[in-house]
């Protein structure tokens, strides 16, 4: 005897079974990029410093780059860099030049973004940056405490590319990290970016974005606070909520939520792709239509008009739309 079934529980299971084994919008955190003055400048500094080769270097221009970056009149020189697995892009506006990074920009402002870079040896790779003239954004290399299980013994150290961009070199104790960073030759200094880290306003509602949208998986959460941590990001009385999350593949995205202080500025409004302070991590997606379709579903901000389908592949995708997050941060959707 077949027994009936009750509609609102099917339901239910319906729905949680769709959930669980939906693919992710996003299938991999593709790049971390940024607008630089100079590309050529930055690519010495990343290359010579940092230890990053060039992967491509392409001029491109036209309606289409216009629509999806949302400037008038670009004509932009983009280079990929890679180091280990993961990748970087720097994008230089030869037309028309935007404004610099704020010169009293803090690491609370909801603008901050950097890109974590993991090191084999937290006090060598400190000598090595002070050889070469980087510009201090902590006050020195930190350890985190014990205390903290998420994040003690975790080495860090901020600091500036030639832009003002902020960097971060970071250690790994044995036990933390993925496990490429403790088997990676151990010659090289510089090994490959872990993460890209954005200060949020809220971190539930940046999961509604990241999670619930894009299909990110929360990986880890801690929360940080003491005087490493104030020296690291040289903010007095910091004390973060810190959230990473992951796709199937490439770096990850960490949210950093100050409890305290609570004064840091938000992303202007008139932040344009062009400006020295705009960021945008580019993620992979299979199918660019559902991606645009559900992130106007969700009633977030669009920067391109819609899904931008590009005359030639020399980007490394066709169709691509720029987006932003709640608090402002741009992800470039790319789909081949």
């Amino acid at each position: 005897m077949r027994r009936a079934r009750c509609p609102a529980a099917f339901a239910l299971w319906m729905l949680l079974a769709s959930s669980s084994f939906a693919a992710p919008l996003v299938t991999a955190v593709d790049a971390i990029g940024m607008t630089v003055s100079d590309a050529d400048r930055s690519m010495e500094f990343y290359s010579k410093v940092l230890g990053f080769t060039v992967a491509s270097d392409v001029e491109v221009a036209g309606d289409a780059y216009e629509r999806l970056e949302g400037v008038f009149g670009l004509r932009m020189r983009v280079v990929r860099m890679r180091l280990g697995d993961e990748a970087i892009e720097l994008t230089e506006f030869l037309a028309p030049r935007g404004r610099p990074v704020p010169n009293d920009s803090r690491s609370n402002d909801r603008w901050f973004q950097h890109v974590a870079i993991i090191v084999s040896d937290m006090d060598r790779a400190y000598r090595w940056l002070r050889q070469n003239n980087v510009t201090h954004a902590s006050s020195g290399p930190q350890r985190l405490p014990d205390w903290n299980p998420n994040a003690g013994g975790i080495e860090a150290f901020y600091f500036k590319d030639p832009d003002g961009h902020s960097l971060e070199i970071l250690h790994f104790p044995s036990g933390k990290g993925a496990a490429k960073w403790h088997t990676a030759a151990s010659d090289k200094l510089f090994l490959g970016i872990d993460h890209t880290a954005i200060v949020v306003g809220d971190t539930e509602t940046s999961l509604r974005f990241y999670r619930d949208t894009l299909g990110l998986q929360v990986a880890g959460e801690s929360e940080n606070y003491g005087a490493e941590q104030e020296h690291l990001n040289n903010v007095f009385g910091a004390r973060v909520h810190i959230t990473s999350l992951r796709a199937p593949s490439g770096p990850g995205i960490e949210f950093l939520e100050y409890l305290t202080p609570r004064d840091g500025r938000p992303i202007p409004a008139d932040l344009h792709a062009n400006d020295l302070a705009h960021w945008q991590t580019r993620l992979m997606t299979s199918d660019g239509k559902h991606a645009a379709g559900a992130l106007g579903k969700g009633r977030f901000a669009f920067v391109s008009p819609g899904l931008i389908t590009l005359p030639e592949s020399e980007l490394g995708f066709r169709d691509g739309l720029l987006a932003r997050d709640p608090d402002g941060h741009a992800m470039l959707l790319i789909a081949p």
